[in-house]
């Protein structure tokens, strides 16, 4: 009783940190960003669209072409972009639930491959 308590209450507390790169699209939970205030761009992007433009700059940054936090401040669709993508320490509960799971399963300093939640779809780095 007491080995589960432990486990239970250590991984409940478990906290990550991750930038992340944001590319919202016209199905986007709100078709908006600090880029596009009105969603004039962002209602006219597909999901196909989005997803093309997140895997090539994926792509850019795993060949060393390219810097993550540069490329969130250019191009994120997130207010996060300001900082690189970092989102900061968050715990289970507090991101989406595909969010969440990717980014608990990557390794610090691991990227994540194309994640599309209702915000829109993302690459995720995590950092801590």
């Amino acid at each position: 009783i007491i080995f589960f308590f432990f486990q239970f209450t250590s991984s409940s507390k478990m906290q990550v940190r991750a930038s992340h790169l944001l590319i919202k699209h016209q199905g986007s939970r709100r078709p908006a960003s600090w880029k596009d205030p009105e969603g004039k761009e962002i209602t006219k992007r597909t999901l196909a669209d989005a997803t093309a433009q997140v895997e090539a700059f994926r792509q850019d940054i795993a060949a060393g072409k390219a810097d993550f936090a540069t490329l969130a401040r250019q191009h994120s669709d997130c207010s996060s972009a300001s900082a690189g993508g970092d989102l900061g320490m968050f715990g289970r509960g507090q991101m989406q639930k595909p969010f969440e799971d990717a980014t608990f399963a990557l390794k610090v300093g691991e990227m994540s491959g194309i994640v599309s939640t209702d915000s829109g779809v993302h690459i995720i780095l995590r950092t801590a």
